[in-house]
């Protein structure tokens, strides 16, 4: 499976953004997928992540209310849009994707749990 994030960029305190992460190779198999992000001299930490159904979702306490995760299966998209950017949303936010098991809803933030990851989109928020 071949992930691609794209969508980033530059937006202003308070605006909003939505990233998209489309996947290509064997997606005939059901997968949990998560956004990650990494800001600069910081460990890659876990945003949000999506179930194969959508049905549940996952999201680290700083972005609740604010982002929100959501995936079209028929086109292979996992979408995250960012409402009420802050400047220490900015980082290079990543795609990852692993087997959608029960085991999926307890290890979810652990990026060492992820089998593919997406090449990451910068998102910068200017104060």
């Amino acid at each position: 499976v071949q992930l691609q994030a794209y969508g980033g960029g530059l937006v202003q305190a308070g605006g909003s953004r939505r990233l998209s992460c489309t996947a290509s190779g064997r997606t005939g198999s059901r997968y949990y997928v998560a956004w990650f992000r990494q800001a600069p001299g910081k460990e890659r930490d876990f945003v949000a992540g999506i179930t194969q159904s959508g049905r549940t979702t996952h999201y680290t306490a700083s972005v609740k209310g604010r982002f929100t995760i959501s995936r079209e299966n028929a086109e292979n998209t996992v979408y995250l849009q960012m409402n009420s950017l802050q400047p220490e949303d900015t980082a290079i936010y990543y795609c990852a994707a692993r087997p959608d098991t029960a085991d999926s809803r307890i290890y979810y933030s652990q990026g060492r749990n992820y089998d593919y990851w997406g090449q990451g989109t910068q998102v910068t928020v200017s104060s």
